[in-house]
């Protein structure tokens, strides 16, 4: 699969990936998790040019979940920490690179400065036109879909829309990925086969593409491969085949 299939079926819109075992890979290797986690970013950014050169438009990455508050304190210090260098050393160059970023998820257990620095980030790229590039940090599908009927509630209560005004696409607007096409491919690495509580109303078509490499060592060629397969799979949406 490391070559994108010729003259098939397009590339995906949006490509979303759960960036899994970056642990185990540290730990294969007699080093701290940590080592994984900063492995990993430079896995970030290799995924990122890589959708910039294969032509997709909308990338989505699982940073960080709402479950993950249950890790070891210093190792959610360190991926807060790992943030926050994230931000403050790519987003030039995204910016440069035309890429407007985005983060989802619950922004009010993040600390004050995190919440800052992703705000400014947003602002400058907000009129970027490139690759659409979202983070989801501290993000869970449950939490996001009750969010968005507590704020249809709330409207409904105050008279400014009725239930039967609400449908797929009334609802849709409620989702922090509002704007954005949903996934047509979701990639998770580590081999591991299950969403995790990640964009459960945005995937409900998506193609789903599991493989067995490790985050940290994500490559070109990785997804590549994961995008030949999406390529090679006949999307009905619900139809019954020719």
């Amino acid at each position: 699969m490391s070559e994108l299939i010729q003259n098939a079926a397009p590339v995906p819109r949006h490509v979303a990936i759960i960036m899994d075992g970056n642990g185990r890979w540290a730990e294969a290797r007699g080093l701290r998790r940590i080592a994984g986690h900063r492995r990993g970013a430079d896995a970030v950014r290799t995924a990122v040019r890589g959708c910039q050169d294969l032509g997709v438009r909308c990338l989505t990455i699982y940073a960080f979940s709402s479950e993950n508050w249950k890790r070891p304190a210093v190792e959610i210090e360190y991926l807060m920490g790992l943030l926050r260098l994230y931000i403050e050393s790519e987003i030039e160059e995204l910016h440069s690179a035309n890429v407007k970023l985005r983060f989802i998820g619950n922004r009010t257990q993040l600390q004050d400065d995190i919440v800052a620095l992703i705000g400014q980030a947003e602002a400058l790229t907000i009129k970027n036109t490139g690759l659409a590039l979202s983070v989801a940090m501290n993000y869970g599908g449950r939490d996001e879909i009750v969010r968005a009927c507590q704020r249809i509630a709330t409207k409904v209560e105050l008279g400014e829309m009725t239930p039967v005004e609400l449908n797929e696409d009334r609802f849709a607007e409620e989702l922090e990925t509002f704007g954005l096409p949903d996934p047509d491919l979701l990639i998770r690495t580590s081999g591991e086969q299950r969403l995790s509580n990640f964009l459960l109303w945005q995937l409900a078509y998506a193609e789903l593409v599991f493989i067995d490499t490790l985050w940290p060592d994500f490559t070109l060629d990785t997804l590549r491969g994961a995008i030949a397969e999406y390529q090679s799979r006949d999307r009905r949406y619900g139809a019954s085949s020719a």
